[in-house]
């Protein structure tokens, strides 16, 4: 063992998050490097550090610390060195040599006990000594709570949010009741308090516990995708989650709706429960759809004589269902298109923009991902913007959230700071509102994008009410077509060029719940049957590396193999290991970074997981100069690791349109491999081919929506392996996952045409 005794000259490295630091002390004579966790450190203080001396392979010899103490500077010279290090702020060296030369070895106590007095220095104001000893004293009770803190498991950066919100009140909020944390801490869930709680002593069947246990289980049911539970469901999960007696409950219920944090509604004879920020949104988002369901008066006849020229220049062919959609989008304020593949929605869309363009409106087209939108601008001719894009999504984030930012897994956590410069006091500049894969748009996006769209100005929404339902909670477009409010037009029929492809053709039949042909040779629709996991993993592997790339036209990374589930042999976890063995093996020339149990490899295909809005992104020209830049990367975003660099820790994406972006290694957790995706996590995708294994799983996965999604992403080919009657199984399975979502009851209790609608001001 080895100690070191004297004052850190520069902090060369440090996590926030861990408090890892890599420190350059000297003791006057020598220099060291320490390396090893510290609670809180600034340059200019004097440490005591106790550890081995290791020899780095890069960096040489280095003292690894095992304990260490902060030492008071024993000397002017070092007391100077201190305050003029930058630890004090608006005390310089200059500055701090005054100081010194004035108190001497007395620096400390002066500033400490009789502060006033360092105005008697040149350059000191009364105001300025009262602020310098107020940060000594803040650095001293900063590293004070920061130990306190670590004792119960707490990391650095969550302890200095903590410290920032409560300041000294932090002790008595830890040992009473640490729930609060969870309350108002961005990063600390039910699960951190409850941890901080069992050290505290608290007991398991405390008030703070079941009721902050109880928001945590109904957050986690928004995580789901519900915006509500049943009571007794939410009874159930918060009973199994604390292991108390559901019996606790009612009391408690009736507590958290006095504090304004849920709202409880009456629903077929029983009860169900909201957070009360969603029920809020549902009802918002009704009113501000009612608002919006104008009707215009425009003869049929006078439309249809105007598109009869369009028809003819754009050398298209109309159903009656096709015209009918374009005679309701210019005579109502809101309208639904929905359809299956092959049904025109496309052009549907193409004529109505055509229309309006001949009566000179502004037209604005967007979807919910990067993909989607660049799908929706080849289409139109357009541009096409993602729905955060088109609504200014801006700002940095504050160090936290407030009450929602739960830190619960439950639904996407907003941050301070982060919000759309698009609503309803700066509303899009259009007449003409257009969005595309309106399926996969959960109620808070909704209801942020119809805060932003003016009345008169018409909203078309467009969507296959088929697919599966958006990841965020909520069912928006089922819910406002159930609720028969709203004009609704279903295109059903497949057109002629359409019914070519085998494609669209045996994706109406899995819709339809009809028995597929997989016996038919077929150009772009192909069943190979196997009989066991590993045999499916090595004609999909054919498949990938020597089958599809020629015959579809594409680049291998383009080509996506989707599975229904995320574990098993089948899962994505599985086969993304050995995909990457296989098409991205290790090489010298790939550098790696392991992060949770994955490797991440130059040249690895990944997804972001987990929208974050202030990660920002660049486009480069050939010179590497950038010509674009933004913020925002969104759950479902696929890319190519170009880069991995140990020394800065940080990993380069390139996502779609050669976006690129920065991960810091502890960040790595918003990615994951995506050789192989979940069929959820395809929805807004097309590819041009899709290989799709087809093997025995959970009944609630195995379903008619989940096959039919994953048929539809195909452009080009479907390549299904594994056994056909798991494939009939999954096309007559009509077993759909219950989704709470009660925007179509709060469409139905609104009454229209009210002049003036009280909206309630919520956080998102």
């Amino acid at each position: 063992m080895a100690t070191v005794t004297g004052y850190v000259e520069k902090i060369k490295y440090r996590n926030d998050e861990n408090g890892y630091s890599v420190l350059s002390v000297a003791d006057g004579k020598e220099e060291y490097v320490l390396v090893g966790t510290f609670a809180y450190i600034a340059e200019g203080e004097r440490i005591e550090a106790t550890g081995r001396m290791v020899e780095h392979s890069i960096y040489g010899e280095q003292l690894s610390v095992e304990s260490y103490e902060i030492k008071p500077p024993e000397d002017t010279l070092a007391i100077e060195r201190y305050l003029g290090s930058g630890a004090i702020k608006g005390i310089g060296a200059a500055l701090a040599k005054r100081i010194v030369k004035k108190f001497k070895a007395d620096t400390f106590r002066i500033i400490e006990e009789e502060p006033e007095r360092l105005s008697e220095v040149k350059g000191i104001s009364e105001r300025m000594a009262m602020e310098i000893s107020s940060q000594v004293e803040e650095k001293r009770e900063l590293r004070q709570a920061m130990l306190f803190l670590q004792q119960y498991g707490i990391h650095m950066n969550l302890a200095v949010k903590i410290y920032q919100q409560y300041g000294q009140r932090m002790y008595s909020v830890i040992q009473e009741n640490p729930y609060q944390l969870a309350d108002d801490i961005h990063g600390v869930g039910f699960k951190i308090a409850d941890e901080i709680a069992a050290k505290v002593g608290i007991f398991t069947d405390s008030d703070y516990r079941i009721r902050s246990g109880m928001f945590y289980a109904l957050l986690q049911a928004v995580g789901n995708g519900h915006t509500y539970l049943p009571r007794e469901e939410l009874f159930a999960s918060a009973a199994e989650l604390l292991k108390v007696d559901a019996d606790y409950m009612e009391k408690h219920l009736m507590d958290l709706q006095m504090e304004k944090k849920l709202v409880v509604k009456e629903k077929d004879g029983g009860m169900i429960v909201y957070p009360a920020q969603f029920y809020y949104m549902e009802l918002n988002t009704a009113r501000m759809l009612h608002d919006l369901n104008i009707r215009d008066t425009v003869p049929p006849e006078k439309i249809r004589k105007r598109l009869e020229s369009i028809v003819a220049g754009e050398q298209i062919e109309l159903d009656v269902h096709q015209e009918e959609a374009v005679i309701e989008a210019v005579n109502n304020g809101l309208l639904i298109i929905t359809g299956g593949p092959g049904t025109g929605k496309t052009t549907t869309i193409n004529t109505i923009i055509r229309y309006f363009e001949q009566e000179d409106m502004e037209i604005l087209l967007a979807a919910p991902t990067g993909r989607a939108a660049k799908r929706m601008a080849e289409a139109t001719g357009y541009e096409a913007r993602t729905i955060h894009r088109l609504l200014e999504l801006t700002g940095a984030p504050s160090m936290d959230s407030g009450r929602n930012g739960n830190g619960s897994g439950g639904g996407e956590t907003r941050l301070e700071g982060m919000h759309f410069e698009r609503n309803e006091t700066n509303p899009l500049d259009a007449d003409v509102v257009i969005i595309d894969e309106v399926s996969m748009v959960d109620i808070s996006l909704m209801h942020s994008l119809l805060k932003a769209v003016n009345v008169g100005t018409r909203l078309i929404l467009v969507g296959d009410v088929n697919q599966l339902p958006s990841v965020g909670p909520g069912n928006v477009l089922r819910d406002m077509i159930q609720s028969g409010k709203f004009p609704v037009v279903m295109l059903t029929k497949i057109f002629r060029q359409a019914a070519q492809s085998d494609i669209i053709v045996n994706a109406h039949k899995i819709n339809a719940g009809e028995r597929v042909p997989l016996e038919k040779r077929s150009r772009d629709f192909l069943f190979i049957r196997r009989d066991n996991p590993a045999a499916i993993i090595k004609d999909m592997m054919v498949l990938l590396r020597d089958k599809l790339p020629g015959y579809v036209g594409a680049e291998i990374q383009d080509i996506q193999i989707m599975t229904p589930m995320r574990k098993g042999a089948l899962g994505v976890e599985q086969l993304n290991r050995i995909l990457q063995e296989n098409f991205n093996p290790p090489a010298a020339d790939k550098p790696e970074k392991e992060a949770g149990g994955t490797i991440f490899r130059t040249g690895d295909k990944v997804m972001q997981i987990k929208n974050n809005y202030q990660l920002a992104w660049e486009v480069r020209n050939r010179y590497g100069i950038p010509v674009d830049k933004g913020e925002g990367v969104f759950n479902g975003d696929m890319g190519v690791i170009r880069q991995v660099n140990a020394f800065s820790e940080t990993l380069e994406v390139e996502f779609d349109e050669g976006r690129m972006v920065e991960y810091s290694f502890k960040q790595l957790e918003e990615l994951e491999l995506a050789y192989a995706i979940t069929i959820h996590k395809s929805q807004g995708s097309e590819y041009p081919a899709v290989v799709i294994p087809i093997y025995s799983g959970p009944r609630m996965l195995m379903t008619r929506n989940l096959i039919y999604t994953a048929v539809t992403r195909a452009k080009k080919c479907v390549c299904l392996v594994g056994l056909p009657e798991m494939f009939q199984f999954m096309v007559e399975n009509e077993m759909e996952q219950k989704r709470y979502s009660g925007l179509k009851d709060r469409i139905l209790e609104i009454e229209p045409g009210l002049e003036k609608q009280k909206y309630i001001k919520i956080h998102e």
